[in-house]
């Protein structure tokens, strides 16, 4: 083979390769999200727990960055601070929140989870809010 074609070779197999790079090897984690709790009457501090569940410890989903929904106009980001990754590294599964509901209403929340402004993983959940006593939305007889 002449030396144009193995350069020619080489640089086709390059780019064949080039696709695969971004494919994570291993199974993928399933995120699970969770309202604490799901219904109840305003006003309310609801905790909320995001959790990889299963799937192997990717470098992928290795201090992942956490874009919290509330669904009532507002939005919160979470950064987490951690170590470079190493392989062995054990990911981190668990993560957390709480938000503020102050009237009634069905809200759903979704967090969503990113690496390097590339989306990894989204959920949502239903969080009801009934009228409580201090709500502003209760219509009072005057």
């Amino acid at each position: 083979m002449k030396r144009g074609g193995v350069i020619a070779v080489a640089l086709l197999a390059a780019w064949a390769g080039a696709g695969q790079a971004d494919e994570p090897k291993g199974k993928k984690p399933k995120l699970d999200l969770r309202a604490t709790p799901r219904m109840a009457f305003s006003p309310v501090n609801v905790f909320f727990t995001a959790e990889f569940m299963g799937g192997d410890d990717l470098e992928e989903y290795h201090c992942p960055e956490i874009e919290w929904d509330w669904d009532d106009g507002g939005k919160s980001v979470q950064e987490s601070d951690c170590q470079p990754y190493a392989p062995g590294t054990k990911i981190e599964r668990r993560f957390s929140n709480d938000h503020n509901y102050g009237k009634a209403g069905v809200y759903n929340v979704k967090a969503t989870f990113r690496r390097t402004n590339r989306t990894l993983a989204q959920a949502t959940v239903r969080v009801t809010v009934r009228a409580g006593l201090g709500d502003p939305t209760i219509e009072r007889d005057q």
